[in-house]
Order: C-alpha cells, then structure tokens, then sequence
C-alpha cells in the first residue's frame, strides 16, 4: 500500500515504535454481528438489548446493533478520560504513526465497508466505494498534520508562544432522534456520509491527542460500528471507542460532565439542541449543519458542458448531501440550453438497488422519504412545471425510490426554493442582473457552500466574493479534502471540520508568556 506500519506500546508517558509488515498487522473484519466498542473490548448494551435497522433499497432488516445505557455511556466516557491523559503524552509523531497503522487497516476492509454501506444508507456500490476512498483521505490527511508552537514574540523582554494541546474526550456524534422536532424545517439526518464524516473526525481528534468516543447515525450504525472495532488492536484501550443506542444516547453523552468536545454533523434543529445542553458544561463544540447551497450559472458557459456537471453533482446520493447544489441560478441567455441539457442528463439517471448497476439509490429513510414526497406533493397542488421527473413515487421498486426531478423557474418563496429538499428534486431558477441574483442567492437562512459558473474568472470571483456561505467553489462544487477548511455561515453551523483550521477546533489553546530576567 505504500506506507510503512508500525506498532507500539504505550506507557504511562510515550510509546515505543517497531517495524512490523503490513500482512501481520492487517486485519479483516466480519460484518455479520456488530457491537459497541467500550475500553478495548467489544460488548453488547448492558441490558442486552439490540435494535435493527432497514435496508431503504429493499426494504430488508439489518442485522441488529446494541442499544446502550446511561451506564455504558459512563464507563465509555471514564475510561476515554483515564486513555486521554496517556494518550495526550504520546508525542505527536507517534500518534501519527499510530493513525496511518489504522489507515492501512481500514483500508484492507474498504470493500467489506462499502458494501456495509451500500445495505445500511443505500447508496449505490460505486458511491460507497467512492465515500470509503473519501474516509480513507481523511485518514491518511491528517496522519501527515502537525501543529506546531507558534512563536509571537521573541525579544530581549519576553518570549510568547502559542501551542495546540489536547482538549480531553472528544465526542462525534452523526444524529440522535432524541433532539429531533417537527415543523415545516423538519430536520434533516446525516446518515448520508456515515463513513466519510466520522473518518474526518476521528482523524483530527486522535492526532491532536484526544480520546474518541463515536455515537453513530441510528438509521447507519453499522460500519461506523465496525470502524471501532478496527481500531481495538491499533489504539490503546479507551483512545476509541463507539455506541450504539436509542433517542436517549446523544443527549447522555452531550450532558457528561467529563466530555470536553462535542463535534456534531447533522441538522440546524438538532445543532441547537446540542449546543445548549452543552452550555451547561461548557463544552466546546463544532456544528456542521445544513446547506441549501445556490449555483450562479453566467451566461458565457457552454451549456452542454456545464450541465451534466450541475445534475451530477445535485443529484449525487440521491440529493441527500448538506453541500450539493439545491439551487440552481441560470442566466436568462442561455437558461433554455441549460435547462434542456440538465433534463436529458436526469432522464438517463439510473437507480441502484445495490447491485453496481446504477448511479444513485434511494432515499436512505422513510422519515426522509415520507418528507420528500411531501414536498413533491406541494410542487404538483402549487401548479409548478416539472421539467423532468415526477411528483409520485415509483411503484416499479420497493424501495424508497424517487426519480430525479428538475423544476422549472420557481417562484423565489416555493418551498422547494426555501427548504433545503435532501432528496432527488431539484428547481432551476433564471437571472439577468448581476447583483440581484447575489441578492437571491444570499436570502436564506443558510451559509454552507455556493458555487460560480463562468469562462470569465474575474467575473466568477466577484460573485464569489459576495456569496454568503462557508465554501465557494468556482466552475465546480462539493470538492473537499481533509487539507481544506469547511464550515458554514449563519445558520449552516459553528467552527469548521478539517484541515489546519479545523484540526485546531479538537485543541485547546495555551499561551506561554515568558518575561525573560534583566
């Protein structure tokens, strides 16, 4: 594979390296029990309670996961913090090293978990393996950060450092029902890149020297499960660890008093929740949340080339990603053109029912599914065009399959504008004045990405430059890599995920002031 894997073994101040092949250490998981990982040991909840989930593509049951209690909770979060204080003392290169060792481990199971995820968040195979290659970058980005001391003055009168030191027990958690509410901004759930999103936040909190403790999706618990697993021989005992559970789960692990970070990806609605039950304890947190991202369309495009790349990447997982283009803003000079060349590109979408035959699956819940058609629902009794698509569901499948839907030219107040759809359905809006198309882009409540369309870069920048949102791609969009700061704006979320910045959000920082004698 192309990288050296070391073992070690931790003492009470450091651990200790040796070369060790790569086939000795690797290890194949099986994916047909799955269990919570607590203190370097797998076990069931304490009561002996499991629960299963659905595959959304046929419709099938999952194997069943624990559901933990408050006391396995307890015990994940002690042992987390006797691990962190070693682990903390590890020197970072060390836990560099440590961090690539299971890179190389979660690697010789990548077929084992895209295929995972492809029963459990219904995607298609070629998107799962895609997701588990993304997780992988993740890995591999950042074994290879450091963060180090920053020195702000050095003079005859003082010397003032900056470093990056562990904030404790890190918490990810990927979506708890027990926050969720119901209203016409029924929150959205991050089943949808289960793999993906928890790779990035291992990677920044282990590296950083913290103690994980991973609270999967309830509707995709299984491979984020089976990532723990992996990790039992590779980390010390309590430096990673993960639950599984009910409605309950997020917000015991939220209100631990011995948790210092909380990093959270999921919905506006959930984010607040969390936020303030860890306002009781003053825990940190980092929020990424939810995006209706606008693409600007200029009119110096070429439509035939453009298009296809606007329809892949809004109709990508079904529509179910936080960053994907929601909606689209075409200048009038060549709307038309667009239009019609993203609607042949949606008509030759194919579906998948987890065979590797088609593009996209389905709806990855029946929550989601059930909210979706309700949105379809609003677009036929509200008369808008559908230029390609339908506002029914298919009855050809058993699963929760929509077809990809274009609508054309919506009011700027259709719901379909206003809410972010996380779905399959997709409005395709026209412009012709610059600055106010800036004005529709920028009037909504979220803040996560944008993109720019144009052959003039100049012109795409200054749009760009006036964008209210976290990322803004120019002639692309949703590229991301662990080496790259992503957050979003105003109600899309708090702090950031990934790269330098976002790998400071898992430390606390300390300032040594030096007042040098004389």
């Amino acid at each position: 594979m192309g990288h050296e894997r070391r073992s070690f073994t931790l003492t009470s101040n450091t651990c200790f390296l040796s070369s060790q092949s790569t086939n000795a250490m690797a290890q194949k998981l099986d994916f047909t029990t799955f269990r919570n990982v607590i203190d370097g040991n797998l076990c069931g909840g304490s009561t002996g309670q499991a629960q299963g989930t659905m595959d959304p593509a046929l419709l099938e049951r999952n194997p069943e996961a624990p559901i933990s209690t408050y006391n396995d909770v307890d015990k994940a979060v002690k042992a987390a913090q006797a691990a962190s204080k070693k682990w903390a003392a590890v020197p970072w290169a060390e836990r560099q090293v440590a961090l690539g060792n299971y890179a190389d481990a979660f690697e010789a199971n990548r077929d084992d978990l895209a295929k995972m995820l492809v029963r459990e968040q219904g995607k298609s195979l070629s998107e799962a393996q895609f997701e588990v290659q993304m997780g992988l970058n993740m890995l591999r980005g950042f074994s290879d950060m450091t963060l180090p001391e920053e020195i702000l003055e050095d003079s005859a009168e003082r010397k003032v450092v900056t470093r990056y030191i562990p904030i404790g027990v890190v918490v990810g958690i990927e979506y708890s029902r027990g926050w969720q509410f119901f209203d016409n901004s029924y929150a959205l759930v991050p089943w949808n890149y289960p793999v993906m999103l928890a790779a990035g936040k291992l990677g920044a909190a282990i590296v950083a020297g913290n103690a994980f403790i991973l609270k999967p999706s309830p509707f995709a618990p299984y491979s984020n499960l089976k990532m723990a697993e992996l990790g039992i021989p590779i980390f010390p005992p309590g430096v990673f660890q993960a639950l599984n559970g009910q409605d309950d789960l997020g917000p015991w692990l939220t209100e631990h008093p011995g948790v210092g970070l909380v990093s959270f990806s999921g919905s506006g609605g959930v984010g607040k929740k969390i936020m303030e039950s860890c306002s009781r304890t003053l825990k940190r947190v980092i929020l990424e949340l939810g995006g209706n991202d606008p693409a600007v369309v200029c009119s110096d495009i070429d439509p035939g080339a453009v298009a296809p790349k606007l329809c892949f990447f809004a109709f990508a997982n079904s529509g179910q990603i936080c960053a994907q283009p929601k909606r689209i803003y075409v200048h009038a000079d060549v709307y038309d053109d667009v239009l019609s060349a993203m609607v042949t590109y949606a008509r030759n979408i194919s579906l998948d029912q987890g065979e590797g035959l088609g593009a996209i699956g389905p709806v990855s819940t029946e929550p989601q599914y059930e909210r979706v058609k309700a949105l379809l629902r609003g677009i036929e009794e509200s008369k808008l065009r559908v230029a390609v698509g339908s506002t029914k569901p298919l009855t050809d499948r058993k699963g929760f399959f929509l077809s990809p839907t274009i609508v054309e030219d919506p009011p700027d107040d259709a719901s379909i504008v206003v809410e972010e759809p996380f779905g399959p359905v997709l409005p395709i809006l026209k412009w012709s004045d610059e600055s106010d198309v800036i004005r529709r882009a920028n009037d909504s409540q979220y803040g996560l990405g944008a993109s720019v369309w144009s052959k003039d870069i100049n012109q795409a920048e200054r749009i760009a430059r006036q964008l209210e949102a976290g990322t803004v791609w120019i002639n692309t969009h949703m590229e991301i890599g662990p080496a790259w700061p992503f957050g979003g704006h105003k109600m899309s979320g708090i702090g950031c995920e990934w790269g330098l910045e976002g790998l400071k959000g898992y430390c606390n920082l300390q300032t040594i002031h030096s007042r040098l004698a004389g």
